[in-house]
């Protein structure tokens, strides 16, 4: 390559040997392309302005010590044995919101903690140079040598104090042993040091202990995973240490390890990462950004997900009364012993059956010598011990193969959904709250006795309620106040539901103000975990508007996930169904159409228009489409023949209307039979509509000759409108050039004012030289009287006559004043 680049240049430098006028324009045009680039780059400097200088962000009276010049003083965080940093760009409006917080942190631990905030967005200052960051604010924690510690939790005061304070104390100090059994009790894992501080102020292994606990803040800006520390070898051996400077991790449900410092390197990474890698957590807290992001989904498509939505306060060490109660139910359901696998492994062909009347239920299971019978065979054989609130044993036939055992109960009045309510028959199959009376040994070990094991998440309510509102919670989703969230929520202020991304449906758990928090979860766990649950898919919806005084009928009925089926499944009537969303432009363009059609069919009213919006209102699975807009027809007495129009066609009025004429099962003579036993398929309501459709086709042509007339209306418009342009570019020519003559006078007019001043000035000089002839004759005269009266009259007469003389004969220069 080297060698052909250089031949390449050899052959240049001897073509341009050859013919000098060919080097010679190369030079030149070097020379002209440098002189542009230079001239661009100039001109460029020139027209961008300089940035104006950067103000305070935080003020002069804040506890913040505010670099708003973007330098980096590293003297600064040799103050205080925790730094705060708080990395900041003055245009960015997260960074805006979060200034209110950090300042009211900051006025509770200024006493404690040095705080600092730092322009990193100037240009001219270091933070920029040194630091590149792609987003704003960034918060960076130090403890004393240790750091920097990211917070990568919300902008809250509370989160953010809770999360300083957790780095201010990263170990917990554990003196006896009731101390280290209360410190394990917690749901969360928990990890203890045992390091003897007799030989030395410090232990070399305490240092590394203390650097993991800062590691783990990293990773989780909660401080889920809590690092306490022992001191004594008495109290270490509650825990079987033995052995100065280990690190043991407790689990519930497994063995507790030791970490093998024979295998790896005892170092706080090392740790940190042994830690999070065989640490058992039953509730895991989120914090997705929105109602979509990554980490949602990330942790949904790992299976069936229960979100707990939970009022909390970040600045409580301990665990709260509702957060108790999540945690002990997920650790009973996590609890898997052997023996519930061993009766797990035992019986795989239970059912649930529902009594006759709906108020009992049934767990029917085959014995250890049965084999799985058929759900139908089970429900009529189980109907009479239904009655009986007990378990006892019965055969589906004289076969030793056929014996099953049945638990029957009756469903808590409680913690029923439809207790004194007109509707009790229809709302029992819609149950998606506590409907059976479970008990903690039932619950116990379930994780592992279905293939449906959930995974509990919980989420902080105040943070995460737009979320909640999207799930099904109850109440305004656009209200920010917390009492309206509050009312919106349980009476506790807590929400729950069951996700399944995989089946793509969602169920919402449903309290009544008598049962408790553990209560209704565990009725609902075990409703979901059912082979044949009671629970029905949650369908998100658009609230039905209130209204102050009855509206008149709309043409276009708007239909809600609650009205959908009510409205659609009308025996009694005609509808055509039409689905849009509001970010299609092709549906609002159909609007009118719709309006008009609405407008012919408002005259037979057994044909109904309806819309629905798909986007805001969850549908059942078979009432769904794949594309909008889409238009379904729904004819009377034949509901399950639903028809959709073709999507091949367009969707004008007449298409329409062809459509439901074909269609249509909403007539009262088309439906029923004549006495002959035929249908009547010409009765009153299809003439109605075809006198519509040829009324509609007489409008039709009316309008095209309308619209021909307004073509031939617009035709001559436009020709007298060119005209008209063509006459005023001939009047805008005119115009220029008596422009153009105006200009040229005015300029002859300047240039003979400047002629006439001219000769006003040599006017003016020679009157000032005939001024001064006239003073230097009269000088003259006075000097000949004088020698007159002295001199000889001979002398006086020469004289005398050599002034006539000049008098008469100016010399030149006084001609050359005169001739000027």
């Amino acid at each position: 390559m080297l060698r052909r680049a250089q031949l390449g240049l050899r052959q240049v430098l001897s073509l341009m040997a050859r013919r000098p006028a060919l080097l010679c324009g190369a030079i030149v045009l070097g020379v002209l392309l440098v002189l542009a680039v230079k001239f661009t780059c100039s001109r460029a400097r020139n027209v961008v302005a300089a940035a104006p200088p950067p103000l305070r962000f935080f003020s002069p009276e804040s506890p913040v010590v505010d670099l708003y010049l973007g330098q980096l003083d590293q003297r600064l965080r040799s103050v205080a044995e925790v730094s705060f940093v708080f990395f900041y760009a003055p245009w960015c409006a997260h960074s805006m919101a979060a200034r209110q917080e950090v300042q009211l942190v900051a006025k509770k631990l200024a006493k404690q903690v040095q705080f600092v905030a730092i322009n990193c967005w100037w240009s001219q200052g270091k933070c920029r140079r040194v630091n590149h960051f792609y987003k704003y604010p960034i918060i960076h924690l130090f403890y004393r040598r240790f750091g920097p510690i990211e917070y990568k939790g919300p902008f809250v005061a509370g989160y953010v104090e809770s999360f300083i304070l957790r780095v201010m104390t990263p170990l917990t100090y554990l003196p006896s042993r009731d101390a280290v059994l209360e410190f394990l009790s917690c749901h969360e894992p928990r990890v203890v040091g045992f390091f003897q501080f007799n030989s030395s102020p410090q232990p070399p292994g305490y240092t590394t202990f203390l650097a993991s606990a800062l590691q783990a803040l990293k990773r989780d800006f909660r401080g889920v995973v809590r690092f306490g520390v022992v001191t004594n070898r008495r109290v270490a051996e509650a825990i079987s240490l033995k052995e100065d400077e280990s690190v043991y991790l407790h689990r519930r449900f497994n063995s507790s390890l030791v970490f093998p410092r024979w295998e790896r390197n005892f170092t706080s990474r090392a740790v940190c990462n042994w830690v999070f890698e065989h640490h058992e957590s039953v509730l895991r807290w989120l914090q997705p950004p929105g109602t979509k992001s990554w980490l949602l989904e990330h942790e949904l498509t790992k299976g069936a997900a229960l979100l707990l939505f939970l009022p909390h306060d970040p600045l409580v060490s301990e665990p709260d009364g509702l957060l108790r109660q999540v945690a002990d139910v997920a650790l009973r359901y996590h609890s898997c012993d052997a023996q519930s696998q061993r009766l797990t492994s035992s019986v795989p062909c239970c059912h649930s059956v529902l009594a006759p009347d709906s108020t009992a239920w049934c767990d029917v299971c085959p014995t250890s010598s049965a084999r799985c019978s058929a759900r139908p065979a089970l429900q009529s054989a189980s109907e009479r011990f239904c009655l009986h609130l007990h378990c006892r044993s019965f055969a589906l036939s004289y076969s030793p193969l056929s014996q099953h055992s049945a638990c029957c109960g009756k469903f808590h009045p409680q913690l029923s959904n439809n207790s004194k309510t007109k509707e009790a028959p229809s709302r029992m199959q819609n149950l998606t709250s506590s409907t059976v009376t479970s008990s903690s040994d039932a619950l116990k070990g379930l994780g592992c006795q279905t293939n449906k094991t959930l995974r509990f998440y919980v989420l902080d309510m105040e943070l995460n309620w737009p979320l909640a509102v999207r799930l099904g919670a109850p109440g305004k989703g656009n209200s920010s106040s917390w009492r309206h969230r509050q009312a919106g929520a349980q009476g506790d202020g807590s929400f729950a539901a069951i996700v399944n991304l995989k089946d793509e449906v969602h169920y919402v758990l449903q309290r009544t103000p008598a049962a408790t928090l553990t209560e209704s979860l565990e009725a609902f766990i075990m409703n979901f975990s059912a082979p044949y649950s009671l629970l029905r898919r949650h369908l998100v919806g658009e609230e039905p508007r209130e209204h102050q005084h009855e509206p008149p009928p709309p043409l276009i009925t708007e239909l809600t996930t609650s009205s959908f089926l009510p409205f659609v499944m009308d025996v009694e009537k005609d509808v055509l169904l039409f689905y849009y969303t509001q970010w299609c432009g092709f549906c609002s363009v159909l609007n009118h159409v719709l309006i008009q059609l609405a407008r012919l069919l408002q005259r037979h009213s057994g044909v109904t228009l309806a819309r629905v919006n798909v986007a805001r209102n969850d549908l059942p699975w078979e009432f769904m489409v794949d594309r909008v807009p889409s238009i379904l027809f729904f004819p009377r007495y034949r509901k399950e023949l639903s028809v959709k129009f073709p999507d091949d066609l367009p969707i004008t009025l007449p298409n329409l209307l062809r459509f439901i004429l074909k269609h249509s099962g909403s007539l009262p003579d088309t439906d029923k039979p004549s006495p002959t036993g035929a249908t009547d398929a010409s009765g009153p309501g299809s003439a109605v509509l075809r006198a519509e459709l040829e009324a509609l086709q007489r409008e039709v042509r009316t309008l095209h000759h309308a619209r021909e007339l307004l073509s031939q209306q617009l035709a001559q418009l436009w020709r007298d409108n060119r005209k008209l342009r063509l006459d005023a570019r001939g009047m805008e020519a005119q115009n220029a050039e008596l422009r153009r003559e105006q200009r040229d006078l005015e300029e002859r007019r300047r240039e003979k004012s400047r002629q006439l001043a001219e000769a006003l000035r040599r006017l003016r000089e020679l009157a000032d030289a005939s001024q001064n002839l006239l003073n230097q004759n009269a000088l003259l005269r006075m000097v000949l009287r004088a020698l007159k009266e002295t001199a000889e009259p001979e002398v006086v007469e020469e004289m005398q006559g050599e002034a006539e003389a000049g008098a008469e004969h100016p010399a030149p220069f006084e001609l050359s004043m005169m001739a000027g």
